[in-house]
């Protein structure tokens, strides 16, 4: 997983968190409230809707985009069972959270693709 995630608050306007997005070459950001819990996700699809709406960027907020039924994960969970979940899911990113600590990190496809490429093969048999 990445760590520590790039979060940002539900008042951020959408302007500064796709800034964000660019200047770090990142696909997301976590959307949590003052005690690092998560109240969201804000992805580069939400950036589709935000063109689509022909949103006022002006004074739209984070709040007026980010997904908030997000579905994540933990750190004890097995590499199979979070990519099960988000290929299932069709998604590209999972906040991986902690009961006391809140948002600890995300997982991305990236990630897992990095991870795979370390692998070895299994001996032929």
């Amino acid at each position: 997983m990445s760590s520590p995630v790039e979060s940002v608050t539900p008042e951020t306007p959408v302007q500064q968190a796709a800034t964000t997005l660019l200047d770090l070459d990142i696909g997301s950001v976590v959307v949590v409230d003052d005690t690092n819990d998560l109240a969201g996700i804000l992805t580069t699809t939400d950036f589709v809707q935000i063109a689509a709406d022909r949103a006022e960027t002006d004074t739209a907020t984070v709040a007026d985009y980010m997904t908030t039924d997000v579905v994540t994960v933990t750190a004890n969970e097995s590499i199979r069972s979070v990519a099960k979940t988000m290929d299932e899911n069709g998604f590209h990113h999972v906040p991986v959270v902690d009961d006391e600590t809140g948002v600890i990190g995300m997982l991305t496809t990236a990630d897992l693709t990095a991870y795979l490429s370390h692998l070895e093969s299994p001996p032929a048999v």
